[in-house]
C-alpha cells in the first residue's frame, strides 16, 4: 500500500533537494550496540549452573563471576538490602520452575557489567532449544510517584503480596544501577500476569541508572516502565513477542538511544508495538491531569524487518492511549503499517497536536501514517510534518546497509537523505 496520492500531490512542492538542514541519518549511530550484545543467543554455549540462588535474599549479597548461578522460582531481595552482581556474571533462569528476580520496595540491585564482560541473564535450557518465555524476568519495585488515586500500585501476578507493592513519594531514590546487562528468553506467562517481562521497572526513581541493557526474545514486553521518573539510555529490544517498550501510569523521562528490532511473524495476538504508551490506568484512575505519562524519545531506531512479502503482518510502530504524551526527535521508524495510532482519548486534531510531536526524523511505512479514532480526521497527517519519508514502502534490505547482521545490525540508509521526501 502506498501513501495516499492526495498526500503525495499536496507535498510535492515541499520536497527539499538540498540536505543542508536535514539530519544526517547515514552516519553509524549504532556503535553503542557493539561488543556487549548478542543477536544469536540460542546458539551460544553457556556453562552449566553451579549454585542455586536463595529464594529470599535478606542480607547484602554479592554474586561473583567465578560462579554460574541458577535462578529458580521467585527470588525476592527484601529488607532494604542490596544485591550486587559482578561484571561478567552468568545467571541462568529455570524453565521448569520459571524464575523471577524481584527487587522489593526499599531494596536495591547493582548489576554493573562492561562492554567486554556484560552480565547475562539467560535460559537454563541447552543451546538451540531455548525459546521466548523460558523463564520470568527482572522486576524492580521502587518508591517513585505513580499516577493513580492511591499513588501506589501492586504488581499483578501470583507474587507474595507483601513484596508486590510499589510507588510512593521518593521520586529521587536509587533502586537500581544496571549497565551492560543482557536478558535473554524471558517473559514467561505461567503466572497469568502481564508483568513478567524482560525488565520491569515499577515506580523507579530518578537516582537509578539504567544504561546499555539488551532484552532479546522476550515472550512478553522487553521493557516495562510503570510509573516513576527516570532518564534511560541505550536500551535494545530484539524480536520480542509483545511490545518492545511498554510505558504507563505516569512514567516521565527522557529515553535516549532506544533500539527495537522486530520481525513481522513475531507478534502477540492482541497486537505488538515498538512503543505502547498509556497515560493512566483506567481501573485505578489518576492522581491529577499533569501526572499523565510523558516521554521524550531521541536518537532512536524502531525497525520491523519486513519486506514486500510480509509487511501486511505489521502494526503501527507506536500505540498511544489515555491521553499519553510523546515527543519523538531525531529517530527512525521503518517497516510498520503506520507511525502511530491513537485511541478515542485523542478527540481532535488540536488535542493530537498537543499530545504528539515528531520532528527531524525519518519513516518508511506502508499505511497512511497516522491512525485516529475521531471522525472526520482531516489534517491528521499534519503531526508528521518536518520529517523525511519514503514515497513508497521500501523493503528492509533495500533501505538499510546491513539490517540483518548477526553481529551488529546496521541501520544507516543506503541512499543519501536528499533522495527522500520531506513533509513541511
Amino acid at each position: 500500500m502506498k501513501l495516499r496520492c492526495a498526500l503525495i500531490m499536496s507535498i510535492l512542492s515541499c520536497i527539499i533537494l538540498s540536505n543542508a538542514h536535514a539530519q544526517d541519518f547515514n552516519t553509524n549511530d549504532n556503535k553503542w550496540t557493539k561488543g556487549w550484545t548478542n543477536f544469536t543467543p540460542n546458539s551460544t554455549n553457556y556453562p552449566e549452573a553451579e549454585e542455586k540462588i536463595s529464594n529470599i535474599i535478606a542480607e547484602d549479597t554479592y554474586l561473583s563471576n567465578d560462579t554460574v548461578y541458577l535462578l529458580s522460582g521467585d527470588v525476592y531481595v527484601t529488607g532494604n538490602v542490596t544485591l550486587t552482581i559482578e561484571e561478567g556474571t552468568l545467571i541462568r533462569g529455570d524453565h521448569e520452575n520459571p524464575a523471577n528476580l524481584i527487587i522489593t520496595k526499599g531494596s536495591k540491585l547493582i548489576a554493573v557489567g562492561s562492554e567486554a564482560y556484560p552480565i547475562v541473564f539467560t535460559s537454563n535450557k541447552a543451546s538451540k532449544s531455548r525459546a521466548s518465555g523460558d523463564w520470568g524476568g527482572i522486576i524492580i519495585a521502587g518508591s517513585g510517584k505513580v499516577n493513580s488515586v492511591s499513588g501506589n500500585g501492586v504488581i499483578k501476578g501470583n507474587f507474595n503480596p507483601q513484596y508486590a507493592v510499589y510507588g510512593g513519594n521518593n521520586q529521587d531514590e536509587q533502586t537500581a544501577i544496571l549497565r551492560y546487562v543482557r536478558i535473554e528468553f524471558s517473559g514467561n506467562k505461567s503466572k497469568g500476569s502481564e508483568n513478567i517481562n524482560g525488565l520491569s521497572l515499577f515506580g523507579i526513581g530518578a537516582g537509578s541508572i539504567i544504561d546499555h541493557v539488551m532484552v532479546s526474545y522476550s515472550g512478553q514486553d522487553s521493557f516495562n516502565l510503570t510509573g516513576g521518573n527516570n532518564n534511560l539510555r541505550h536500551m535494545l529490544s530484539y524480536k520480542a513477542e509483545d511490545d518492545d517498550f511498554q510505558i504507563s501510569q505516569g512514567f516521565k523521562g527522557d529515553l535516549d538511544y532506544l533500539m527495537a528490532i522486530r520481525h513481522p511473524y513475531i507478534n502477540s495476538p492482541k497486537g505488538s508495538y515498538s512503543i505502547e504508551i498509556d497515560g493512566y490506568n483506567k481501573e485505578q484512575g489518576y492522581l491529577k491531569p499533569d501526572a499523565i505519562t510523558d516521554v521524550t524519545i531521541t536518537n532512536s531506531t524502531f525497525v520491523n524487518l519486513s519486506d514486500n512479502s510480509n509487511y501486511i503482518h505489521t502494526s503501527s510502530a507506536i500505540s498511544a492511549t489515555n491521553s499519553a504524551l510523546v515527543y519523538l526527535h531525531n529517530s527512525k521508524i521503518s517497516g510498520f503499517l503506520n507511525v502511530a495510532k491513537f485511541d478515542e482519548s485523542y478527540t481532535s486534531l488540536s488535542v493530537l497536536e498537543r499530545a504528539f510531536k515528531m520532528d527531524n526524523s525519518f519513516f518508511n511505512i506502508h499505511g497512511e501514517g497516522i491512525e485516529v479514532s475521531y471522525k472526520p480526521s482531516n489534517g491528521v497527517l499534519n503531526v508528521l510534518k518536518y520529517n523525511r519519508f519514503t514515497k513508497d514502502f521500501v523493503s528492509v534490505d533495500k533501505l538499510f546497509e546491513d539490517p540483518k547482521s548477526k553481529s551488529a545490525p546496521k541501520f544507516q540508509l543506503k541512499k543519501a537523505m536528499n533522495n527522500y521526501m520531506v513533509m513541511q
